[in-house]
């Protein structure tokens, strides 16, 4: 089944553009076939550290950038960062490139505080229901994902987690309130057919495997009960690349994996190439992919890659490498009729299809800090190396001698400390110092930073966005 049209059709040219499974494809329900082809909008609702340059989590970061700033004032920042992160002329570029999905990952913070847990903040939903009805102007489809969970989901900074341990999976109190945003959500967005559906859970990371499968069942049920059309998008377990302890697929939803090629990390010496070991080329790329999406296949459902992407390090070798890799994921999907939402859209200029200027005023105020976290290696996903590189290396060497037969999560030992030293004890005290960088700001001032980016003071990846549009 191809599922591509052959011309993309304006928003008003399609009679009901709501989204359904049909075989291993998707639908309108006038069945005309569409294959989602986008991006995720990581750093806008959800913020992680390397797209907008701050250390640590989201909450632990806006919570020091409150003191130093006050209510109002941090308040101002804030809603005009998330108004410009992502605006009509962004949809619009998308759009033009032909693009049809946008991902939009959202932290339940913005929806629920956790000292008044079940009570839904209204004013959380202001952006988001802005972006989903831009976009849909624009004919592009919104994925909702919830991409950080009360208790934190995974290990990781992106779950908004200040800790290593993922806790969601042992509370029945963080899954209960996962469930009642979840109908909340569904309620608000059920009669909406730009919206593509659900992503319920970025990202998981149950290491037991016993609590994942019964609670999507439990999600399903509850979501339906308000909403019983639009699709559910599953992350597979840890980190969306595990799909063996699922059975049965649930019905009308597509399983969705994350396929990063290790030959696209920061730490990579090359494409084609030898990265932690292993020779990176097209074919070692596609048989992940095909390992990843075994049970999609097995099961006759949709191949979703939820996020893939290369980091691009400013050498102009590895970034030209990083180019050819993205093109050769994308042929492998356009081969496979997966559809695919890119991570990410826009950042500081470390994976973006659009990134910060280098003389934007935002660039100018934090260059020094950002420069000071990459020496230091306080972030994994961009500065595998730094000096935090050189304290993690005889710690694994002193747990591989002394306890051999330790389990370290999410991966490896290498990524357990990666968290507990670059994320949490070099964050930790950068949290302060980048807050600091806003005393004496003035209105004005933090109005300029936040306006670094919009789009047009942003600077646009042509051939990444091009790539795209063939993909």
């Amino acid at each position: 089944m191809t599922t591509t049209p052959a011309a993309p059709r304006s928003p008003g040219t399609i009679p009901n553009p709501l989204l359904k499974i049909s075989g291993t494809g998707l639908t309108t329900h006038d069945g005309t076939p569409v294959r989602l082809r986008g991006a995720g909008l990581g750093g806008w609702m959800n913020m992680e550290n390397f797209i907008t340059g701050y250390p640590g989590n989201e909450d632990a970061m806006r919570s020091a950038v409150r003191k130093v700033l006050g209510e109002r004032r941090y308040e101002l920042f804030f809603d005009r960062l998330l108004s410009v992160f992502f605006a009509d002329a962004d949809a619009a570029l998308l759009a033009s490139k032909g693009l049809n999905c946008l991902r939009l990952p959202v932290n339940y913070r913005h929806f629920e505080d956790d000292a008044r847990p079940f009570e839904i903040r209204e004013e959380g939903f202001t952006h988001l229901d802005r972006v989903v009805e831009l976009c849909g102007r624009h004919g592009i489809y919104t994925i909702i994902d919830l991409h950080s969970l009360p208790g934190a989901q995974n290990h990781q900074w992106h779950s908004d987690n200040p800790t290593h341990l993922p806790s969601f999976w042992t509370h029945p109190h963080f899954q209960d309130r996962v469930v009642h945003l979840w109908e909340v959500i569904a309620d608000r967005y059920k009669d909406n057919p730009w919206v593509a559906g659900y992503n319920p859970i970025n990202e998981p990371a149950d290491d037991s495997g016993q609590v994942l499968p019964a609670f999507y069942d439990r999600l399903a049920t509850a979501i339906r009960s308000v909403d019983p059309h639009h699709i559910l998008f599953l992350d597979g377990n840890h980190y969306s690349t595990e799909f063996d302890i699922f059975g049965d697929p649930i019905e009308n939803a597509v399983y969705t994996c994350h396929d990063y090629a290790r030959a696209g990390f920061a730490r990579s010496t090359g494409y084609p190439g030898h990265t932690d070991g292993v020779w990176i080329d097209k074919e070692q790329v596609e048989e992940a992919f095909l390992r990843r999406t075994a049970y999609m296949r097995k099961t006759g459902t949709p191949i979703w890659v939820g996020e893939f992407g290369p980091v691009y390090t400013g050498d102009p070798v590895r970034d030209e490498q990083c180019g050819t890799l993205l093109a050769d994921q994308l042929e492998i999907y356009r081969r496979h009729e997966a559809n695919w939402t890119i991570w990410t859209y826009k950042d500081v200029g470390l994976q973006g299809l659009v990134h910060l200027a280098p003389d934007s005023a935002y660039d100018r105020h934090f260059a020094a800090f950002m420069a000071k976290k990459h020496r230091l290696g306080a972030e994994a996903w961009g500065s595998p190396g730094g000096a935090a590189r050189e304290l993690i290396r005889p710690l694994e060497d002193l747990l591989a001698d002394e306890f051999p037969g330790f389990t370290a999560r999410p991966f490896s030992t290498r990524q357990w400390l990666d968290i507990l030293i670059r994320h949490i004890m070099l964050g930790q005290p950068l949290v302060q110092e980048y807050a600091e960088l806003f005393r004496g700001l003035g209105d004005d001032d933090v109005l300029a930073l936040a306006d670094s980016f919009a789009l047009d003071q942003c600077v646009q990846r042509d051939r990444q966005l091009d790539t795209l549009a063939n993909g």
